[in-house]
């Protein structure tokens, strides 16, 4: 099962578990939650192409105790309603679950309009907003019902692009999947499944990362050893640097980056091949950590 498809699934369950939840859509994804709107009428609406005013609504709604779900693509949900997140969710303190799909350049068919590789850069400038980046449909479900009810927002980042398995992950949490001496591999998401395949007959550890923020210094000060950190993003390389520079502290680190390089990918095509362009495939990562590993 996608991400996408278990986005539905996963919605439409709480909507029936719990009747706080308030389901917004950006007209995006009606199709996949018709059954939700013909069982809970009340609590999914199509707000349509407004998705400023969208998050301005979840915010009334969450001041009112209800709990708001907004979904659309995400250029649209972060780049556009960077203010009202900020202010309506950050500032004021209030819990809030805003799901995206399309980044970073997942509908690369549709061109840099529908891109977007700096959410997770972006969003981390709004103090106490959780991101969330699963690597499996069963990875979203786990993380969406551990959190979808607390007082802080949660931003989840659904990708087109799944790990080969699914992983008991906490939500705040890394996970160490392998452990190694000659460097660490920092894998976010669904950059799991080629670091894997790059790494798996390399002597290095490989940590995988499904929250971003909160970020879990204590997994990667406690196996880093080699003091060298391959960092595998699935965005806008270097999000996590500064993360990383901070949990090593005070030992010096080296660390080098797989992830989208900062520029306009102006290219139309396939996914696949931005991945070809950008670095982000088995073949990419293990020559970095190869270089890595022998600087």
């Amino acid at each position: 099962m996608s991400m996408r498809k278990q986005l539905f699934k996963t919605v439409e369950s709480v909507l029936e578990q719990d009747e706080r939840l308030v389901l917004l859509l950006g007209d995006i994804g009606i199709f996949g939650f018709r059954k939700a709107f013909e069982k809970y009428g009340d609590r999914v609406f199509n707000v349509g192409i407004l998705e400023q005013s969208t998050i301005s609504m979840a915010a009334g709604l969450a001041m009112n105790g209800l709990i708001p779900v907004v979904h659309t693509i995400a250029p649209f949900l972060v780049e556009r309603c960077f203010e009202q997140l900020k202010i309506g969710f950050g500032y004021q303190q209030l819990g809030g679950n805003f799901i995206s799909v399309g980044a970073s350049y997942d509908y690369a068919a549709l061109g840099c309009t529908h891109h977007c590789p700096a959410d997770v850069g972006i969003l981390k400038n709004i103090p106490a907003m959780g991101i969330v980046l699963p690597g499996t449909a069963s990875e979203f479900d786990l993380l969406f019902r551990q959190t979808y009810s607390s007082k802080s927002p949660k931003y989840f980042r659904l990708s087109e692009r799944e790990n080969l398995e699914g992983h008991e992950v906490i939500y705040g949490k890394a996970k160490v999947l392998k452990k190694g001496v000659e460097a660490t591999v920092v894998a976010v998401g669904p950059l799991l499944k080629p670091v894997l395949e790059a790494c798996g007959d390399l002597d290095v550890t490989i940590l995988y990362y499904t929250t971003v923020v909160p970020f879990d210094h204590e997994t990667i000060r406690q196996n880093c050893l080699s003091k060298k950190v391959l960092l595998c993003e699935p965005y806008y390389h270097g999000a996590l640097t500064s993360d990383i520079a901070k949990a090593l502290h005070p030992r010096p680190v080296l660390i080098d980056h797989a992830g989208v390089p900062h520029r306009f990918l102006r290219d139309y095509g396939h996914a696949h091949e931005h991945d070809e362009y950008t670095g982000v495939t088995a073949k990419g990562i293990r020559e970095k950590v190869w270089k890595l590993i022998h600087a």
